[in-house]
């Protein structure tokens, strides 16, 4: 039995004296920005950013200790939690039917496609495909509640009119910032206010009780957790929200993301943190990518060949998704699987039919693993992976989760078992990671987060992976092309030239000068420094307004 916490007596007494804003007041931020709005912000800073910025540290200490040579393992100290007999809190009927889920940013044009969609749930986000600037964040929470009311509206320079079905829509689930961003309009006691508190507080505040009054709930997707002490600060937070907004604990619901190799070992504890709030976990194969790179990139064995030879089929992504699947189930929450990035093009007939083969075998792969359904980034594929995950399901049933999979049987090493067998580094392989990682921070410093390249939707996870992997095979003796030649920081910078020639030439006149050298910039110097950055969105931030 889950007991809420009484956090009355912890409350600071707090007064619009104690927080700043430096952000321009756009039309309308006002009504966001409000004086109970933000004292409910200084509330939270003050109830919790310390613990953030404790965890944040102790991140930090973990990575020393696997450099040093000691790796990851399933924890002694919670082993009474994986062999206790418990299950996570009822979850809300709109959250039973997961088939498909459609992501994109909380900008409006977007937002109302992806509502008006069909997909079952629809993850909008204020992280990793929103450039977080200071006008996309409050408005993001604008077209938040102008959604729930079904005003939110768009018309393109066009002419072009963009407006709600007057049917069903997809359920709404939020992706706030994760621990490690902050946001920099927002002082809070002399201190940059956490990006989390920020995008989860505005939308609390605002629509906790306006979810529940349209018939569902205040839900959230949860990034980059590394540890179960990350996901009981989140649980904390629901708890002090529910109680000061007056609402019943339990009310919140939260999907972690799970998008960092360190968050696999402790998937069962961080399910019975978030017990109460706790509605199911997906398997973010993207970041998961680079979490894996990141961490383990100072590892002489480990090196990785092109980013698209990396598939769910390879051994360690196969085995934590497959470990994702049993566990989630074990306790009673939802597994959801992982992104189709493919963007059909309205041009190529033959590139759509061999994209659409794959993704559908890509979901044939997560609906036969037991998964309760799946992401996709474009409205054209939501028919695609709703048949998919349709016909896996037994008649009768929205769901798997009665699947127990309990012929999964992953040990540590096998969530370690980093070699992608028959993987090579080629040319093309890299000058895609130099051309896809500039383009997507050149879209980023421009405004925009989610950006079709090649026929892929990009997200922040996609230049991570970019500069990450160029980065270590600069490094790595093995960071060899197939033909031998080894890569080097000068090849690299002999290269840029050239794709950016082919960039500037399929943009033509929509080609940004400023944004590319600015993007070329930045991208030059995280793949030259010997300090590997940590988060480049860390960086880029700073070069917004």
């Amino acid at each position: 039995e889950i007991v809420s916490r009484d956090w009355s007596s912890d409350v600071c007494s707090s007064d619009l004296e104690s927080i700043t804003i430096t952000g321009k007041m756009h039309p309308g931020f006002d009504k966001i920005l409000t004086e109970d709005a933000q004292e409910f912000l200084v509330k939270l800073h003050q109830m919790f950013n310390g613990t953030r910025k404790s965890l944040l540290e102790r991140r930090s200490e973990t990575h020393q200790k696997i450099i040093a040579g000691m790796n990851p393992t399933f924890l002694r100290e919670t082993e009474s939690v994986r062999k206790g007999n418990w299950q996570v809190d009822p979850i809300p009927e709109d959250l039973q039917d997961r088939r498909c889920e459609i992501t994109g940013p909380a900008e409006a044009k977007m937002m109302i496609n992806a509502l008006n969609s069909g997909a079952k749930i629809f993850m909008v986000d204020l992280e990793d495909s929103i450039t977080p600037s200071w006008y996309n964040q409050i408005q993001g929470q604008a077209n938040l509640s102008a959604a729930y009311e079904r005003t939110l509206e768009f018309s393109n320079p066009a002419g072009k009119e963009y407006h709600l079905n007057d049917g069903e829509l997809a359920t709404l689930i939020v992706r706030p910032r994760g621990w490690h961003l902050e946001e920099k309009h927002i002082l809070i006691d002399g201190q940059v206010a956490s990006g989390s508190l920020v995008d989860a507080g505005l939308y609390l505040f605002h629509n906790i009780k306006r979810t529940l009054e349209k018939g569902t709930g205040p839900y959230f997707y949860l990034p980059k957790l590394e540890n179960h002490l990350e996901a009981r600060l989140w649980d904390e937070v629901f708890a002090f929200a529910e109680q000061e907004l007056g609402v019943t604990y339990g009310t919140i619901k939260a999907t972690v993301l799970l998008e960092t190799i360190l968050a696999s070992f402790e998937i069962e504890e961080i399910l019975y943190e978030l017990r109460g709030h706790m509605a199911g976990i997906n398997a973010g194969r993207w970041d998961y990518m680079f979490s894996v790179i990141k961490k383990f990139r100072h590892v002489p064995e480990f090196i990785w060949p092109d980013r698209a030879q990396v598939s769910m089929t390879a051994p360690l992504m196969r085995a934590y998704t497959e470990l994702l699947v049993q566990t989630c189930h074990k306790r009673g929450a939802h597994a959801i699987g992982g992104m189709a990035a493919f963007i059909p093009s309205r041009r190529d007939a033959e590139v759509n039919r061999v994209a659409l083969e794959k993704v559908q075998q890509d979901k044939e792969r997560e609906a036969q693993d037991g998964f309760d359904g799946s992401w996709v980034a474009h409205p054209d594929l939501v028919p695609v992976c709703t048949e998919v995950f349709s016909k896996a399901f037994e008649e009768g049933r929205v769901n798997q989760k009665h699947r127990m999979r309990e012929d999964v049987q992953i040990t540590a090493e096998m969530l370690l078992e980093f070699q992608i067998p028959g993987g090579t580094i080629t040319e093309s392989g890299l000058r895609n990671n130099i051309s896809v990682g500039i383009q997507y921070i050149a879209a980023w410093l421009a405004g925009t987060g989610a950006v079709a390249i090649f026929n892929l939707m990009e997200d922040a996870a996609t230049a991570e992976i970019s500069r990450s992997q160029i980065w270590q095979w600069c490094r790595h003796p093995e960071g060899k092309l197939d033909d031998g030649r080894k890569i080097t920081n000068e090849m690299v910078q002999n290269m840029i030239p050239e794709e950016l020639a082919k960039i500037r030439e399929t943009y033509g006149a929509a080609f940004n000068e400023e944004k590319m050298t600015q993007a070329t910039d930045l991208f030059t110097s995280l793949v030259n420094e010997d300090t590997f950055e940590e988060f480049l969105t860390i960086r880029a931030y700073d070069q917004l307004d």
